[in-house]
């Protein structure tokens, strides 16, 4: 058991980080039709949150190892 929740926590952490990584990285949406522009501008909260949150869970995973 405590080896597939450590296996489990590495596996989650290593995606929240990638995930987190991807959409900070990837370019913003934007339109451009004709004479209007559009561009959607937002802040990278959510992204800094799943790099924290892997990090947390990767933490985790590894803390069952020294058990």
């Amino acid at each position: 058991m405590n080896n597939v929740l450590k296996t489990v926590l590495l596996i989650i952490g290593i995606g929240l980080i990638a995930y987190g990584l991807y959409t900070i990285i990837t370019p913003e949406f934007a339109v451009d039709a004709g004479p209007i522009k559009i561009k959607a501008q937002g802040d990278h909260t959510q992204s800094y949150a799943m790099i924290a949150f892997g990090v947390l869970a990767l933490i985790g995973g590894l803390a069952f190892g020294k058990r």
